[in-house]
């Protein structure tokens, strides 16, 4: 960086903005262009913070996507894998991104389109057994509901973690951050067909090799991991 406000680490940590800022993304908050004065601060302190954090063994990385967010290299910072359930919400989203006509009206869609598409993917037995794997047998007459319920809990994590912003009930705000979960595809010839065939198979892949994701709920740093 050849022009930042900041010229020590010391002012960079001294800007009223580090403490949020650090918060989030410990917690495994992907920080992008709609996260507004944060983005802009750690792109503006970013050469300065990127040595701070490989002391708490973590490296932060910025997308050409735009959005940062940590990622542990060591065990400083504790983690957790997102469940399989959030991950196939996590790619179908992705596939949602990558369609045009998200793009045409900003990113924004249907709660119900997210539905349906994970219904075509993966028919309603394999959608249920995925998102609620601790139950053996299910009852054919609320699975709708089901799918539903567990859904909405996976679009919270999600909405934590800076994946998607959930507007109201019926509609989400798709953030770049999402691209992670194509991450395993990118390259391919028809990435979005590779990654619908993961979605389909229930193969959970995202992002670096290694899937780690950083975050912290507390001090302890008990964070969310995407992983395979």
């Amino acid at each position: 960086m050849t022009d930042s406000t900041f010229h020590t680490l010391e002012a960079a940590l001294a800007d009223d903005h580090f403490p949020e800022v650090d918060l989030m993304l410990r917690r495994g908050r992907h920080i992008g262009r709609d996260d507004g004065t944060a983005y802009d601060y750690l792109v503006d302190a970013q050469s300065l913070l990127e040595p701070f954090y490989r002391r708490f063994g973590c490296e932060l990385v910025q997308q050409s996507d735009g959005y940062f967010y940590l990622l542990p290299s060591g065990d400083r910072l504790g983690r957790r894998q997102l469940s399989a359930g959030e991950m196939l919400v996590g790619q179908t989203l992705a596939l949602l991104y990558l369609d045009p006509a998200t793009l045409q009206h900003g990113g924004v869609l249907p709660r119900e389109a997210l539905l349906q598409r994970l219904s075509g993917l993966l028919g309603t037995d394999a959608l249920v057994r995925t998102l609620s794997p601790r139950k053996r047998k299910y009852d054919e007459r609320i699975a709708a509901e089901t799918v539903r319920t567990q859904v909405g809990e996976a679009l919270r994590r999600l909405a934590e973690l800076g994946f998607v912003d959930v507007l109201d009930e019926a509609r989400l705000r798709l953030r770049p951050a999402l691209m992670r979960f194509a991450a395993p595809v990118r390259g391919l010839s028809d990435p979005n067909l590779a990654l619908e065939r993961l979605v389909a198979r229930g193969e959970v892949l995202l992002g670096e090799p290694n899937g780690d994701e950083s975050g912290a709920d507390d001090d302890t740093t008990d964070g969310e991991e995407p992983a395979p």
